[in-house]
């Protein structure tokens, strides 16, 4: 079934409202605190769907969208930044390892987490021209990358699952 252009910006719109306020829930977990940078990655989920659902054009929208979004509602340039250089990696990473075969959603999950904490790493290196970062930083939040990706990929694939089975029973 071909979408309308009114019904993609309305998805579009939905979804990028989701994915903000997946991050607004986040920031209510004390996980930033203890070690900052590692966060849940609920959006990552929203990005997942978008990627198997939609194609690959609607999710890098989704995801620019998201990154402008939070620059707009936090007033953080910088984080704005980093949201752009691991969602750009992440989104790579995932785009790619769907292509290959024998990879489950869960597997593209963890990539796409560890991608975009090695995207943010980059930025940060960049940034703050810090380069030491990518020896100490980088795999604290690589391991944290595969265990939070592994949850949102699950929750994401029981949540395709059941929206497929629900788009069966509409049609």
């Amino acid at each position: 079934m071909r979408r309308n252009k009114a019904q993609q910006i309305a998805l579009s719109g939905l979804l990028t409202s989701l994915m903000l306020v997946f991050g607004l829930i986040e920031r209510q977990f004390p996980l930033t605190a203890a070690i900052p940078g590692v966060k849940l990655g609920l959006a990552n989920s929203v990005l997942l769907y978008s990627l198997y659902m939609l194609g690959v054009r609607q999710s890098f929208v989704l995801m620019l969208l998201k990154a402008l979004m939070s620059w707009l509602i936090y007033t953080n340039m910088s984080a704005m930044f980093y949201s752009l250089g691991g969602g750009l990696a992440s989104l790579l990473i995932m785009i790619l390892l769907k292509k290959m075969q024998g990879v489950s959603i869960i597997g593209v999950s963890a990539l796409g987490a560890v991608f975009f904490n090695v995207g943010q790493i980059l930025v940060a290196v960049v940034m703050l021209n810090t380069p030491q970062l990518i020896v100490t930083y980088l795999p604290i939040l690589m391991v944290s990358g595969v265990v939070t990706g592994v949850l949102t990929g699950v929750v994401a694939q029981l949540v395709m699952k059941h929206l497929k089975a629900m788009s069966r029973n509409y049609r």
